[in-house]
């Protein structure tokens, strides 16, 4: 497990401004501590600008060249997240620039591959090593901690079902 701070992940996220799609994932990755397919199942409908919040109630993978929608991993993990208010603005901005955008269409529609390959090229430009996508969701855990939340409203702004596991990402 390895993580980012705050200087480490803006120093990465400077690289990623040349392809918004890729910049405005891994800014919703870091400051919010969704996982992966979380935010990649993400729809415009999730998000409420005006409270500040996105919902978190699915999840989205593919399989043999098709695209899967689950349940969340746990009851838990059916949360709404608040957005910093800079993170509400740059998402206005990213959808409002998405072609012939819908309700029901994925707003970031790549995979997981795609964003692991875009991580090794943010981190080759930024001279940085590599860390995993998961590890984004432990450096959100660690920025919450250093601004002084506790561990219960770590667990439910992340989805777990037990302070333990939040614990653990700590």
């Amino acid at each position: 497990m390895k993580f980012w701070t705050k200087e480490e992940y803006l120093v990465f996220a400077d690289q990623m401004m040349d392809k918004p799609r890729s910049f405005y994932a891994f800014e919703m990755l870091y400051w919010t501590g969704m996982r992966e397919g979380e935010l990649l199942a993400l729809k415009p409908e999730d998000f409420d600008f005006e409270a500040g919040t996105v919902s978190i109630n699915k999840t989205f993978y593919r399989k043999n060249k098709q695209d899967v929608f689950t349940s969340p991993k746990t009851s838990q993990s059916y949360r709404t997240v608040v957005m910093p208010p800079f993170l509400i603005e740059e998402m206005k901005e990213y959808m409002s620039h998405l072609y012939n955008i819908q309700p029901g269409m994925r707003i970031f529609d790549f995979t997981k591959s795609y964003l692991g390959h875009e991580m090794k090229r943010g981190c080759k430009g930024a001279e940085m090593e590599p860390i995993r996508i998961h590890d984004l969701r432990h450096s959100h855990v660690s920025l919450l901690i250093n601004e002084g939340y506790n561990a219960v409203a770590i667990a439910e702004r992340l989805g777990h079902e037990s302070i333990d596991i939040t614990l653990h990402y700590a």
